[in-house]
């Protein structure tokens, strides 16, 4: 996966942004944090990079002007019903600095992840987030297609979108996030 460049911002590998003046995984648990205004998220993605869910070419940063300002995580996820089991990505957490929301960096982070996701032949990403804004990347909720959740949601934060055509048909059970998700 090559990295994105726009005018204003990079979107690189986590594992492979090397800065002289800071710790990048210290960056990133900042940005996690400020973001969600608590630490759990952060907390989940250190737990995650230890844990065979992680994915280090989907662990994404967005880089403005040398500073760290966004970062995205897709991890591993199954998809269980009595009789199937299907492989997934769960897009969590996304997170960018606060004073910078609202500016493109996420909608950047978002689709650098999903292209990413695709390149590397994932064929699903579930997410549980604000149902106004992921439908601009394709998402679409989960519950019509027979998909659930382990955990209450509230109505519409629950989506899935399909990175191949046809890759939800039959598509249907309990979403099992890893243990590392337990701590949310």
């Amino acid at each position: 996966m090559t990295a994105f460049k726009s005018d204003f911002l990079n979107i690189l590998q986590e594992r492979g942004f090397v800065h002289q003046c800071f710790e990048v995984s210290l960056e990133v648990f900042k940005v996690n944090e400020l973001a969600f205004g608590r630490p759990d998220e952060a907390r989940l993605v250190q737990a995650l990079r230890q844990s065979p869910a992680f994915i280090p070419e989907l662990s994404l940063v967005a880089v403005d002007d040398e500073r760290l300002v966004g970062h995205i995580l897709f991890s591993r996820i199954v998809v269980r019903s009595s009789t199937q089991s299907h492989q997934a990505l769960a897009l969590a957490p996304m997170a960018v600095l606060p004073a910078r929301q609202r500016g493109g960096i996420g909608s950047c982070l978002a689709r650098r992840g999903l292209a990413g996701a695709r390149d590397l032949g994932h064929r699903v990403v579930i997410v549980v987030g604000h149902p106004e804004y992921y439908p601009r990347f394709g998402f679409i909720p989960a519950e019509s297609l027979g998909v659930r959740l382990p955990f209450v949601v509230s109505p519409g934060a629950f989506m899935i979108l399909e990175l191949q055509a046809d890759a939800v048909r039959g598509f249907q059970g309990e979403v099992h996030y890893p243990p590392e998700f337990a701590q949310l």
